[in-house]
């Protein structure tokens, strides 16, 4: 199980914004889906607005991925990079 909150505690209350994002991959799949995150974080990490992100496997289901992204604000995780021919 996956502790999010503690990392929640270190971040001032309005910025960054921590996107929580946890990936299901079909069974068997788990390699292709680690070289597909691999291939996107160049065009994650040019976003405006980008921090930093984390990946996580789960040790109890390891076809399950915890991704943490920071963004500087709201608006750049929703309308940039969600609105952005990337994504």
């Amino acid at each position: 199980m996956y502790i999010v909150h503690s990392m929640l505690d270190v971040l001032p209350p309005s910025r960054p914004i921590l996107e929580v994002a946890i990936l299901n991959v079909l069974p068997g799949q788990e390699r292709d889906f680690e070289l597909a995150l691999e291939s996107a974080v160049p065009i994650l990490s040019g976003m405006k607005g980008y921090l930093s992100h984390q990946v996580r496997r789960c040790l109890e289901n390891s076809s399950r991925y915890l991704l943490l992204v920071a963004w500087e604000t709201l608006e750049d995780h929703k309308v940039g990079f969600r609105g952005s021919a990337e994504y």
